[in-house]
């Protein structure tokens, strides 16, 4: 990577209202057939385009080619009917209908590899990719079959390597495993969780991160951080095991959050996407907001080792909300590079 204090987006960006409905989370595609792998693939150039013009330094496809970050991945599997939904609560928080596990699960075919191909021959910047975590992915289903949130976690984290090989393969970077899960079941990830993220990334030569915030800006995800007092110490319970995992990238919410910044210095070896941008909120961050955000973290993570980043995806904003949160997030980090002469 060229640029010192890299930036990067967390995961998802707006997508096209041609495409599917603007500011929704798993809203249908409103086309069909080869016209909607058409429409996905231009979505994915208009995605780059504004990551490109905002100066964004490591890309991704913005999960143009997604409807939602794990049911997406989780329709391609075998043993998985979205026929027969059933309703779940989803990290304690909301209410969902979800597709049913009910035979053994397994990958025909790497999901996201045609993509990333794609995307790859438009960019000459380092790609960053993000899949559902194993953890995260168990607690958007209903298993009828496994009886077990370890071994379905467990079955998943091999499916997920695999995945991963062959988005590697296709030209990616950086590989990232969303895990919001794990602000929430804190004794499963420590005794078994973080173990699961790692076979998800056992035998890849790319970097890996994993991806741990307070959900998208909706209104089920504000409602539950109302609920969690004056500080948010989510992130202490996992923290010390993962500063002790293979994991190389760590990435958290840190702007308009009430997380300690001093928690930071629990990954302090790691590499730290550090979410300078809050995406529950329309206001648009001036530069210094963003850079007194990334002068904080810096007093816990080396210089060499902070990614400006979102706190989350900006699927729920508009395009042109997006648009001015991502240049805000690339001015705010120039300004730091200047003071720092980096």
């Amino acid at each position: 990577m060229q640029n010192k204090l890299p930036t990067s987006i967390a995961g998802s960006l707006p997508k096209p209202a041609w495409l599917a409905q603007p500011k929704t989370l798993w809203s249908p595609w409103k086309l069909e057939e080869s016209h909607l792998q058409e429409g996905k693939r231009d979505a994915l150039l208009l995605a780059l385009h504004a990551q490109h013009h905002a100066g964004i330094d490591i890309v991704s496809d913005g999960e143009q080619s997604r409807q939602h970050f794990v049911t997406t991945f989780i329709e391609n599997l075998q043993g998985v009917d979205f026929e027969q939904k059933k309703t779940v609560r989803i990290r304690n928080r909301y209410d969902a209908n979800v597709p049913v596990i009910k035979g053994p699960v397994a990958l025909q075919e790497p999901v996201f590899a045609q993509d990333a191909k794609f995307l790859r021959q438009h960019t000459a910047k380092p790609i960053k990719w993000a899949l559902p975590g194993p953890m995260t992915m168990i607690d958007t289903l209903y298993d009828d079959y496994y009886g077990s949130r370890e071994s379905l976690a467990w079955e998943f984290a091999k499916i997920l390597n695999q995945e991963a090989k062959a988005l590697e393969a296709a030209g990616v970077d950086i590989i990232q495993f969303d895990e919001p899960a794990f602000n929430v079941f804190f004794d499963d990830v420590n005794e078994w969780g973080i173990a699961a993220l790692e076979k998800a990334t056992e035998g890849l030569s790319c970097e890996t991160a994993v991806h741990i915030c307070y959900g998208y800006g909706i209104k089920a995800n504000t409602e539950w951080k109302k609920t969690l007092g004056e500080q948010w110490r989510q992130y202490e319970h996992t923290f010390p095991k993962l500063q002790q995992s293979s994991i190389d990238i760590i990435s958290l919410e840190c702007h308009n959050s009430k997380v300690p910044i001093e928690l930071l210095e629990l990954i302090n070896r790691k590499k730290v996407m550090v979410g300078a941008i809050d995406v529950a909120s329309n206001v648009i961050e001036t530069p210094e907001e963003v850079a007194n955000t990334l002068f904080q973290a810096l007093k816990y993570v080396d210089k060499n080792n902070l990614i400006p980043c979102t706190n989350c995806g900006m699927a729920p904003l508009t395009q042109a909300i997006s648009d001015a949160k991502l240049d805000a997030l690339t001015r705010g980090t120039q300004l730091v590079r200047r003071e720092l002469g980096i």
